[in-house]
């Protein structure tokens, strides 16, 4: 029978993790691009106005004197 011992070392695991949560960070990201502009298309298609019942503001300044 042939044991075989393996060394990990800590910095290697670190990496390891630290390069799996970057592309799950990555993937999540492209998702959520691609699901936004899904979105958006769709609205347009259907005639939907995310902002039709979305109270605006104005810019206008006045000074009281």
């Amino acid at each position: 029978m042939i044991s075989v011992y393996l060394y990990v070392d800590p910095s290697l695991m670190t990496y390891i993790v630290q390069a799996a949560i970057g592309i799950a960070v990555a993937v999540a990201a492209a998702v959520g691009v691609h699901l936004r502009k899904a979105k958006k298309k769709v609205d347009e298609k259907l005639g939907l106005d995310e902002n039709r019942n979305k109270e605006v503001e104005t810019d206008d300044i006045t000074f009281d004197e």
